[in-house]
């Protein structure tokens, strides 16, 4: 449930396509999002709200429709390692163990278990070990949005950036970070404690209803049940408090209620693999392009403070990306798999721009192409010819 999906673009410009983007089409076509659309919060220039409980049913759809044979309510247990490649891995199951093999195996599980598993070298945080702070979305319906945008009209100073020129006189707004007096008057009231700086909540597919994303828990470790308990546990109390909050202080709330959470503590950083190549804050910053790139990006680096309030963020150049080399896809050691999400080669601080839902649903597509094309020439994911590979993407419009 997290969401809007931040950012299809660079500038005016569309950067991501594929798979990512038929999803957002027939969505579209479901009546479940509006598609991409200008952020109010002045962020990135699009956010693409989403109906959740439509992509789920989607998701199923559309591997139905691919022939995917999936396997749930499966949890994975360790790689099969034979000699120096990844062969398959083991499962438990609500029926029992369960092992397959594999001539490619990839690791998507955000966490890099399968790659830890077979010992490629991992990382974890900032220099110190430290993570971005773990947040549950939740969203909260029977919201007047008109309320919200004739308060912002008369307050602008109340948003994080002066509102952009079509929403001077809009009738609604379709992203908020701000509302400053109301939230330091909520602290110092007593009302809340969240660490958080301001107020920050997008629009839904629908008129009534919003996506929050302000719970913050501090200070976890997310290869720690215990401290995943802990941070489930103080979410959920966050979440009450912050809709109580939105109830008594936040013109156009006053009779909204949460329609839903999150299923589970949603994970910003974790252990990220040590691949063939490890993409740095200045390839980021200085939006360099590669030859074996399989994926752009323009998100800023955003990295939220492990320790307490306050969010860091550093921009490309407006109208740039970068690219992302299939490389940071390749562990450095150990034949047969392939990583995608968040757990791919990065630096901390280059993961605070890479690891945005619709930059990761390319990675995945790419590595899914990538996986086949190794089958296709009976050669290792590493030994496949990467000009081939991004020929293939852009072919598929991945790659634009």
């Amino acid at each position: 449930m997290v969401g809007p999906w931040m950012t299809f673009h660079s500038g005016s410009d569309r950067i991501v396509g594929g798979i990512a983007q038929e999803i957002v089409s027939r969505l579209i076509a479901l009546g479940a999002s509006p598609g991409h659309i200008p952020d109010s919060s002045d962020y990135v220039p699009t956010i693409t709200p989403f109906d959740p409980e439509t992509h789920k049913a989607l998701l199923f759809e559309m591997t139905t429709q691919a022939r995917v044979r999936l396997l749930l309510h499966a949890w994975f247990t360790s790689a099969l390692v034979e000699g120096d490649a990844v062969v398959g891995a083991a499962f438990d199951t609500v029926g029992g163990k369960r092992v397959y093999r594999a001539r490619v195996v990839i690791d998507a599980t955000a966490d890099a278990f399968v790659a830890a598993s077979a010992g490629v070298p991992t990382q974890k945080g900032d220099a110190r070990g430290r993570v971005q702070p773990a947040s549950l979305m939740f969203r909260m319906s029977h919201v007047d949005l008109a309320k919200t945008a004739a308060y912002l009209r008369t307050h602008p100073d109340q948003m994080r950036t002066s509102l952009k020129a079509h929403e001077r006189t809009a009738s609604t707004v379709t992203a908020v970070a701000g509302l400053h007096d109301l939230w330091a008057r909520a602290q110092k009231d007593g009302l809340v404690d969240v660490p958080r700086e301001l107020v920050s909540f997008f629009v839904s597919p629908y008129p009534d209803e919003v996506t929050v994303n302000m719970t913050r828990v501090l200070e976890i470790d997310p290869l720690d049940p215990d401290d995943l308990t802990r941070a489930e546990i103080e979410a959920r109390r966050q979440v009450m408090q912050l809709a109580a909050f939105f109830r008594a202080r936040v013109p156009g709330f006053e009779n909204a209620r949460i329609a839903a959470t999150g299923t589970q503590i949603g994970i910003r950083e974790s252990r990220r693999i040590v691949g063939r190549y490890t993409l740095t804050r200045d390839d980021v910053l200085q939006a360099r392009h590669f030859d074996d790139a399989i994926a752009r990006s323009a998100y800023p680096i955003d990295i939220h403070n492990p320790s307490g309030q306050g969010t860091t963020t550093q921009r490309l150049a407006p109208g740039t990306s970068y690219g992302i080399p299939y490389r940071c896809l390749v562990p450095s050691t150990c034949e047969g798999l392939l990583v995608a999400g968040r757990c791919i080669s990065t630096t901390h601080e280059a993961l605070a721009s890479t690891r945005l839902t619709p930059t990761v649903m390319t990675l995945g597509q790419a590595a899914g192409t990538a996986a086949a094309l190794a089958c296709e020439r009976d050669v290792a994911p590493s030994a496949i010819d990467t000009l081939e590979l991004r020929a293939q993407l852009e072919r598929d419009g991945v790659v634009l």
